[in-house]
């Protein structure tokens, strides 16, 4: 739609007066860059921890987001990060959405509108934290006086303080983002961030030394075994034994996916009609899909927390927001999936259509679909053997690999998050899956700046 598109424009317009980070003028050697990419990560989990002022002495009013929101956002209330990486990932996602639909004629492979999307989303990430923190700050969320009905105890001021301060975080955290990006570091810092806040749930759930029950259990299945002397083969609501071997598990299934590949043959005229095979990843839709997922339901929760907050938690659209999470929610280990079958199934078919659906839109946006596929076999002078160099025939062949790989991919890959969460691996099966891809491709990002490192003619061979 013009008018859709036109509002990105103003957007990206708009964006130009916000600073950014450039890029360096040459290429940090790879010790730099992976000192800045530690630092960025280190700040990100400080901030976590740095209370908001106007907020500090109290503590933080208000529902607390669940698990799942805090693990996959990095939200923290009453901290820096009482936002997370929510505004930015969600602004991306909305304009994917978008673009992917055909809501918004774009071409994402051309650089003007590659520009003025990356534009709009940054102003939309902004758009979208003052929203929420005024929400949060509206709702009184961070006072805990206002839970007792004597209503909110900061005046306009304070609150006006708070929410410049959300903006000001979720800015910062675009800049450490830009930074990663733009040279400085390696990979990408919002990817980083997931990771960080994967692993720490995971410690805290292997190891957290906190006491949660009058009789003394741990919320850590390490010192629940070692202090408690219990198992804890199985635990409601609490991390146990089945839910670490489930992770073990999972991990190494997931490891193991990420070798498999799917081999197209071609030929090659130029060089005498080379025959060779392109590798497709069976991951093809890699962990996008299930990231989505993950954001979308997380984001649910937000909005149930933000209405219930300023609306109140009997009003009906409080409740509309509750009924849809309580569906789609992630079951709380074994025994929680167990007791309540009919949820748990109706979760898992949610994000089975869900992670397929956003599959799909992934393919689209990234360039993986058959015609894009095509299109690049015949810029580079590749085609497939007896078929002739035309891009509508050889998309018609390419098709019958990648919709099947696509659709398979993303079931794979929501099945595996939805096992994770229905036997209660640690941090969750979206997070399992986020990790593990995330890590994966940092490290093929590192061997190959190690490679171009090691030989710099091939740096201006191929112009990195």
């Amino acid at each position: 739609m013009a008018g859709m598109k036109g509002v990105l424009e103003a957007l990206a317009e708009l964006s130009k007066y916000i600073p950014a980070v450039t890029k360096p003028a040459r290429r940090p050697p790879l010790p730099t860059r992976l000192l800045w990419t530690s630092i960025v990560v280190f700040l990100y989990l400080l901030m976590g921890e740095i209370p908001l002022y106007g907020v500090m002495g109290k503590a933080a009013g208000g529902q607390q987001p669940a698990a799942l929101t805090q693990m996959l956002l990095g939200m923290n209330i009453g901290s820096l990060m009482t936002l997370g990486i929510g505004p930015i990932v969600t602004a991306g996602i909305v304009l994917e959405v978008l673009v992917g639909g055909g809501l918004i004629d774009m071409d994402l492979t051309k650089p003007r509108d590659r520009k003025i999307f990356m534009g709009a989303q940054r102003m939309l990430a902004l758009i979208f934290a003052a929203l929420e923190a005024a929400a949060y700050a509206a709702g009184c969320q961070f006072w805990t006086t206002a839970l007792g009905g004597g209503g909110c105890p900061v005046g306009a001021a304070v609150k006006a303080l708070v929410v410049v301060q959300l903006v000001a975080a979720t800015l910062l955290l675009m800049w450490f983002d830009e930074l990663v990006r733009n040279g400085w570091g390696i990979g990408s810092a919002l990817s980083l961030f997931i990771v960080a806040n994967v692993m720490k749930g995971m410690a805290w759930r292997l190891a957290g030394p906190v006491q949660v029950t009058r009789e003394g259990d741990y919320y850590g299945w390490l010192p629940q075994l070692l202090l408690r002397h219990d198992p804890a083969i199985l635990r409601h609501r609490l991390p146990d034994l089945v839910g670490l071997i489930a992770t073990i598990v999972l991990i190494m299934v997931l490891l193991y996916m990420q070798l498999m590949k799917v081999y197209i043959p071609v030929t090659s005229p130029r060089y005498g009609s080379i025959k060779t095979r392109i590798p497709l990843n069976f991951i093809y839709v890699t962990n996008i899909p299930i990231l989505f997922v993950g954001i979308l339901v997380a984001d649910l929760n937000v909005f149930h927390i933000l209405v219930a907050g300023t609306a109140g938690r009997g009003s009906p659209i409080a409740k509309v927001f509750e009924t849809i999470y309580n569906v789609v929610r992630p079951p709380y280990g074994l025994l929680d999936a167990v007791s309540d079958p009919l949820r748990t199934l109706a979760f898992a078919v949610s994000w089975l259509l869900l992670g397929l659906l956003f599959g799909f839109i992934w393919v689209e946006i990234a360039g993986l679909s058959a015609r894009q596929q095509a299109e690049n076999l015949v810029r580079s002078g590749m085609e497939l053997p007896g078929i002739r160099r035309n891009t509508k025939m050889l998309e018609k062949i390419l098709s019958r690999y990648i919709y099947p790989l696509t659709v398979i991919s993303s079931l794979v890959v929501s099945g595996i998050a939805v096992l994770a969460d229905i036997f209660g691996a640690y941090s969750y099966g979206s997070g399992l899956v986020l990790m593990v891809g995330i890590i994966y491709n940092f490290y093929e990002t590192l061997a190959y700046e190690r490679t171009l490192e090691m030989y710099p003619m091939l740096q201006r061979i191929i112009g990195a």
